[in-house]
């Protein structure tokens, strides 16, 4: 279902055209008997553009496409659609409605069901009902909602990411004081939530809303498949409760067949359960639903760096680059796998002082990568640049561990052999990260971090006693991601403190394991510096150097 061309004369409608695509897509997407790619995949083909649907079709892999456009014009609402076979470029399919504008769930229903008739298409009696079921009654709150939604997923994951989110929850709070029975938006600010949880809050407060917003949509729909999917996610984000998470997936899927956050979702409880065949298929899965979405394509990516499948990694994002050729952090990921595989940081060079060629603000966006690769070559002046541009507090990471600014500022003091001026950004960084322990002392990679700070300081016992914690509290056995940047984050501890012998063992379970520890970072990064003169060391790398 191709993004629909708003008609309205007042340009701010636009979101409302998304809002009817959307929904009539959302309608389709039930019926168990069609395939429909999801709406990440399609947003980029602009409804003012000429679209090739031949080219299209071939793209997304589906053999039909449904354009249409809306007029919205004071209290009435003009809706086309028209359904198109790709291959032959034929008209199955076509019909406007003029309407009261209050009757544009009821256009979309209907629009839903003539087009599941005229592709034969079995639509079952449980079907009917949800597809004519609609979403809310408050146009106003469909419309803040679909702004939210809209936002979200045309936001590139990274620093503005987390503004995104903060923005999409006031959208959503208002759209659900509109409607407290509005579950779909209940539904979207449970997930907006949860992510903030995840990636960037990982506070009771948090995780506290995210419940709340949850409880109402299963309260408002028990069995509805996106209240039983916000469930889901809520139990992966919030509690690591991924066999509970699996079930709530089944649920869901059995009314969003075509669901593609469902497959996405459930391979990555597989891979951090440790089934990485099986999340491998299902993220695969999951892309066949979204082609284009350019975050499950790095996503899928990241798998295959995990697994060390860095030929499969680097395709993916070639794959990726084609649909977003300009996108800077797809571009960096791709340029990274060829530092992980072969240790050449080349590619990595040049697309970075290219990034920052098209547009120096980027700056802040990639300070963290930029880092990274000051450190790697060993260009300290470099270092100062990136550290420079970083704006947020957590301002690079190493797996799912994040560090400040401050630890920044001492590794590169400590390289250059200023140890007072390392000393002092250590006890900074330690007073920041001895903070955020006190706020979440259960959270792993907090704790791991507080340890490198230690061991940064020489308090060994400290950094010692930390770290194992670190381990203790995210086995691999129960996250076989963060399980595993655990133990080389360890590892580095170890390393850093002088327990060498330690460290080669946590090496050791790291390198049989699937993780982002790679034959580059071992080669080249500063960290591994205190391990460089040891034989065993220069084995390990050995046993990750690339075969060809």
């Amino acid at each position: 279902v191709l993004p629909f061309e708003n008609m309205s004369d007042a340009k701010e409608n636009a979101f409302f055209a998304d809002g009817v695509q959307d929904d009539i897509l959302t309608a389709l997407a039930k019926v168990a008997d069609l395939r429909v790619i999801s709406r990440t995949s399609v947003m980029g083909y602009l409804a003012n553009a000429k679209r090739d649907l031949r080219e299209i079709g071939r793209a997304l892999g589906v053999a039909h496409v449904v354009e249409g456009s809306v007029r919205r014009d004071g209290g009435r609402v003009r809706v086309a659609a028209q359904l198109i076979d790709t291959r032959t470029n034929t008209q199955l399919w076509a019909e406007s409605y003029d309407r009261e504008l209050a009757d544009v769930f009821a256009i979309q229903s209907e629009i839903a069901q003539q087009i599941t008739k005229a592709l034969q298409a079995t639509l079952s009696p449980q079907e009917k009902s949800a597809i004519e079921k609609q979403p809310t009654n408050d146009l106003e709150a469909f419309d803040r909602y679909t702004r939210a939604k809209t936002t979200r997923l045309t936001t590139s994951f990274g620093p503005l990411y987390r503004k995104t989110m903060l923005e999409a929850i006031e959208l959503l709070n208002h759209a659900v004081a509109r409607d407290p029975a509005f579950l779909l938006a209940w539904c979207e600010l449970a997930n907006a939530h949860d992510v903030l949880h995840f990636l960037y809050d990982p506070t009771p407060a948090r995780l506290a809303l995210a419940e709340r917003a949850v409880q109402t949509a299963l309260r408002l729909g028990p069995d509805a498949g996106p209240a039983r999917l916000a469930l889901a996610r809520h139990l992966y984000n919030g509690y690591r409760d991924y066999d509970r998470a699996r079930i709530e997936l089944e649920n869901a899927r059995l009314t969003l067949p075509n669901n593609a956050e469902v497959f996405a979702l459930t391979g990555y409880i597989d891979r951090r359960q440790g089934r990485w065949t099986e999340s491998t298929r299902n993220l695969e899965r999951a892309v066949e639903l979204d082609p284009r979405n350019p975050l499950l394509l790095s996503d899928v990516s990241r798998s295959y760096v995990h697994l060390r499948r860095y030929a499969d990694a680097a395709a993916v994002l070639d794959r990726s680059l084609t649909i977003g050729p300009r996108d800077g952090l797809v571009r960096i990921n791709r340029a990274w796998v060829d530092f992980y595989w072969r240790g050449d940081l080349r590619p990595l060079h040049t697309t970075i002082n290219a990034i920052l060629a098209e547009d120096p603000a980027a700056a802040s966006v990639i300070a963290g990568d930029w880092l990274h690769l000051g450190l790697c070559e060993r260009d300290l002046e470099m270092a100062d640049r990136a550290l420079a541009a970083m704006k947020s507090d957590e301002a690079f990471t190493l797996g799912h561990i994040y560090f400040s600014r401050a630890f920044g500022k001492a590794v590169v003091a400590r390289l250059r052999g200023e140890t007072e001026a390392a000393r002092t950004a250590f006890d900074a960084a330690r007073v920041q990260q001895e903070a955020l322990v006190r706020a979440q002392p259960a959270h792993a990679p907090t704790l791991c971090a507080l340890a490198l700070i230690d061991a940064g300081l020489g308090k060994k016992e400290e950094a010692l006693r930390e770290g194992r914690r670190a381990v203790e509290l995210v086995p691999i056995e129960r996250d076989s991601l963060v399980g595993a940047d655990m133990i080389y984050g360890f590892a580095i501890i170890c390393a850093w403190v002088g327990e060498n012998d330690l460290a080669f063992q946590q090496l050791e379970i790291a390198t049989q394991k699937p993780c982002e520890l790679s034959y580059g970072q071992l080669k080249l990064h500063p960290f591994w510096d205190p391990l460089r003169a040891d034989p065993r060391f220069e084995k390990i790398v050995a046993s990750l150097a690339p075969k060809q």
